[in-house]
């Protein structure tokens, strides 16, 4: 006899559960409330592509809950377009798990469902919690029984824990800055919808909150930009304008992304492809990985007892920057056009290599046993090579100083923060290339060679590490 596999289980779990009109109609509202909710604010993609899988799961249409079958109804790719070349569905489909994981992280023990997407397979789970007789008598009142809003989610319940030393405040006031102001980012109920990134923070310092306190930062950088009395901000990386690009095969200049020019030729696009960017630019988020990279700084800074400031790069202008505070960039020029501003600084040069269509680094100076490029064996998502950048420079014509943590690829950049936040290991490196990581700040660059294995960094290893000439900061 043949077994039942996983999704034949969640096939006739489904059935269960919506075996009735109300069912269906309780269903189907509780999907409105998740994707109206925090987690899925700022990611119309994610909210529909989220609603496409459970709409055609309770139709029992799980036929069409195949990669290539979402490409095409969803995303409008040709039935014979080759989706180990265009990751669109796998890349939504991870982005709709980790929001998924946020919100019923915050909710699921109130919440009557739960929505799962499991890794490899686009049924998704639906689980319904049993009602008791307390949830079908609901008091008005009473210290003992949670409220009707608390169970509704994130819609209408609100709790308001303290701030953890982090904000979203902005670089600068100005009338027409599109940055907004004195809104605390990591704290359990507030939504920052300027930056997407902040729900995932919040999870992120919940599960972090029982681990033992980050000691202040003595190591360079860190001990340099928290012992400064001018501010540290954070710069998160721009993954759509990144999808944009891989879309219409050319590179986003930086004139053209600080004039919000996201698609300088639309002419030269089919109506298609044009459409699906301009859907794209709605989302103005982060990439997952900053929201780890943001969390781990953070606490560096409250361990220093100080605070950084995030913000979206696509939220910020040229003129933000002339400021003697400090920043942090996250992801390379491709993803954060803003970085390309500190490129001349560097030996390590993030270049587009227009015959591979891909984002490499070049090595402007090499020194002996160096290439003079350093190219990834394998895209995003993939198995294979890929290397990283961690540089500290200075913001030209400013007496502040910027940290460059950028990869090749999105795997890149997390295994650039894992060093630079993990400050044992990066004392180490810091010593073997030259930089007394207790001294004086200098203008460094260290190249890391990474493997990429299905979507996560191992075995991240410095392959060059070079001081910046005149670069001793006393």
């Amino acid at each position: 006899m043949q077994l039942a596999t996983p999704a034949d289980t969640r096939k006739a779990e489904i059935a269960r559960i919506v075996q009735t009109e109300q069912d269906i109609a309780s269903l189907q509202l509780h999907l409105k409330e998740l994707i109206d909710g925090a987690a899925f604010k700022g990611s119309h993609r994610s909210g529909q592509f989220l609603r496409y899988i459970v709409e055609q799961a309770i139709a029992g249409h799980f036929e069409s809950l195949k990669e290539r079958v979402i490409g095409v109804e969803m995303f409008g790719r040709s039935p014979s377009y080759a989706t180990g070349d265009d990751a669109i569905v796998r890349v939504t489909a991870s982005d709709v798990r980790r929001r998924l994981l946020q919100h019923y992280g915050k909710y699921g023990a109130t919440s009557e469902f739960r929505i799962v997407l499991h890794l490899g397979s686009y049924i998704p789970e639906i689980i319904r919690r049993p009602r008791t007789k307390l949830d079908l008598h609901e008091p008005d009142g009473g210290q003992h029984h949670q409220s009707k809003a608390a169970r509704q989610g994130p819609s209408t319940a609100h709790t308001q824990p303290e701030n953890l030393n982090a904000t979203a405040d902005p670089i600068r006031e100005s009338p027409t800055s599109r940055i907004r102001s004195g809104i605390p980012w990591l704290r359990l109920g507030v939504v920052l919808t300027a930056l997407n990134l902040v729900v995932g923070v919040v999870i992120l310092w919940a599960a972090h909150a029982s681990e033992p306190a980050t000691t202040a930062a003595a190591v360079l950088p860190w001990s340099a930009f928290f012992s400064s009395p001018n501010t540290t901000h954070l710069i998160t990386s721009d993954p759509n304008i990144a999808e944009i690009q891989g879309f219409t095969g050319g590179q986003i200049s930086l004139s053209d992304y600080a004039n919000h020019n996201y698609i300088p030729e639309p002419n030269k696009l089919t109506p298609e492809i044009d459409r699906f960017c301009r859907v794209i630019l709605r989302g103005d988020k982060a990439a997952a990985v900053d929201t780890v990279i943001a969390v781990n700084i953070a606490q560096i800074a409250q361990a220093s007892s100080r605070k950084i400031k995030v913000h979206a790069a696509r939220n910020i202008q040229l003129t933000d920057l002339k400021t003697d505070d400090n920043f942090i960039f996250l992801g390379s020029p491709r993803s954060d056009p803003w970085s390309a501003l500190f490129s001349d600084q560097l030996d390590f040069r993030f270049v587009f290599d227009k015959d591979s269509g891909q984002e490499i680094i070049r090595n402007v100076h090499p020194r002996p046993h160096e290439l003079q490029a350093y190219i990834p064996t394998a895209p995003g998502w993939a198995t294979g090579q890929s290397f990283a950048l961690i540089a500290v420079v200075k913001n030209p014509d400013q007496n502040g100083h910027v940290l460059l943590l950028a990869g090749e690829n999105r795997e890149g950049t997390e295994a650039a923060g894992r060093l630079a936040t993990d400050l044992s290991r990066l004392s180490d490196v810091l010593q073997k290339c030259g930089v007394p990581p207790s001294g004086p700040l200098q203008h460094f660059e260290v190249l890391l060679h990474l493997n990429m294995m299905a979507g996560s960094p191992n075995n991240a290893d410095v392959v060059a590490c070079h001081i910046l000439p005149g670069t001793s900061v006393h």
